[in-house]
């Protein structure tokens, strides 16, 4: 049976547990806020590797066709639709890849929309480029999200929207959208205009019989729209920056093709493929096992909350290992990250850092970690809230 292991990460340069205090301004804090895994990458990723460095040689490399086909492979399997090899090309990372689409589907000044709460990079990447941020709620009923769809639309015609970059599964409600509500929004955004840009990064973690739909499988959106995935996610391969950018269209495929050579990033390291193709061809056990353990971190969270803090608001976990939880019954919106830094001993991401300040009672959790520390962290919220 392939192994989960879990393993210390402090003083090993990773930014979750060693840049605490550049952050949170402290050091001595239990870290659950950044989005990757307490376990080590699985074993044929790892053999892979050593492989490659024990071959000593780490010159120019070429990417194999066995790299396309892995991927393409896993998603057939995996989310039932066939990718072209010809679709695929290569960004560091999915942030830099919306970063970039903004720059060559979009003119500085142009209206970019989000549904918030969000991914808080969405947000940098439109502002840092000149564009304008446009926001349109979720709608939240006891911690289930839906979209607005008669908000999402006004929003698009009054601030004459030219592009919308979806999160899907969304990060941080934790919502898998159906292929309905998927259609719905696209619909919308192809009667005004709107250019997407799909954020799939977590396409491969949904839970409790929750199933991802590619936004391409949807139905005929291709010259509408640039979809962005990669193992880093699903494998914790973040640090080896390969991610998967999915362009259908000839026209938008020659766009980007033509704006990469104008950056002259076009391909990435042979330890990111590398990884990446030993984790789609071999990685599936380990997947389901770290899908288990999230699973099992959640339900813990959850019935633990209730029993103890009965007010306390945890979102269904449809999607990502994320953990979105409200703690307006107990405390506000200024009382929040004292109690839990100070008080608690804890780092999370904050609600307000995905939105506006209405999200000011909010935590997002990473259960992507041991039993042990989840149970530390819920240990220390329920015990000081208890003696409040």
């Amino acid at each position: 049976m392939t192994q989960v292991n879990y393993v210390e990460r402090k003083h090993t340069d990773c930014e979750k547990w060693d840049a605490l205090p550049e952050i949170f301004g402290e050091n001595d804090l239990l870290p659950m806020w950044v989005a990757d895994m307490d376990f080590q990458a699985p074993s044929c990723v790892l053999d892979a590797l050593h492989q490659y460095i024990s071959h000593g040689v780490f010159g120019y490399y070429r990417v194999p066709d066995s790299y396309y086909d892995s991927f393409i492979k896993w998603e057939e399997k995996h989310h039932g639709y066939r990718v072209e090899k010809d679709w695929i090309r290569f960004s560091p990372g999915v942030v830099s890849a919306f970063h970039w689409i903004i720059q060559f589907m979009t003119k500085p000044s142009d209206k970019v929309l989000v549904l918030t709460p969000v991914y808080y990079p969405f947000f940098h990447a439109i502002e840092n480029n000149g564009r304008k941020l446009i926001t349109s709620d979720l709608h939240n009923e006891g911690g289930v999200y839906t979209v607005d769809f008669e908000d999402f639309e006004k929003k698009i015609v009054e601030n004459h929207v030219s592009a919308f970059i979806l999160c899907s599964p969304h990060n941080p409600a934790g919502r898998v959208w159906t292929k309905e509500e998927l259609k719905t929004m696209f619909d919308i955004c192809r009667k005004h205009h709107v250019f997407v840009i799909s954020d799939e990064i977590h396409h491969d973690l949904t839970f409790f019989g929750h199933k991802h739909t590619p936004s391409f499988s949807v139905g005929d959106y291709q010259d509408m729209m640039i979809a962005i995935t990669a193992p880093s996610k699903t494998f914790n391969l973040a640090g080896c920056q390969n991610s998967i950018v999915l362009i259908p269209d000839d026209t938008l495929r020659k766009k980007w093709d033509d704006f990469v050579l104008g950056i002259h990033v076009t391909e990435g390291n042979s330890f990111g493929y590398i990884a990446a193709r030993a984790a789609y061809e071999h990685g599936e056990e380990w997947l389901d096992n770290v899908r288990g353990i999230v699973s099992e971190n959640y339900l813990f969270l959850k019935e633990d909350l209730k029993k103890e803090l009965p007010d306390v608001v945890v979102s269904p976990l449809e999607g990502t290992y994320l953990a979105w939880i409200d703690f307006a019954k107990y405390l506000k919106p200024e009382e929040l990250k004292p109690f839990m830094q100070k008080t608690c001993g804890l780092a999370f991401d904050y609600g307000d850092w995905f939105g506006n300040e209405s999200y000011g009672t909010f935590v997002r959790m990473n259960l992507a970690t041991s039993r042990e520390n989840v149970a530390r962290a819920v240990s220390a919220i329920t015990s000081s809230l208890k003696k409040s």
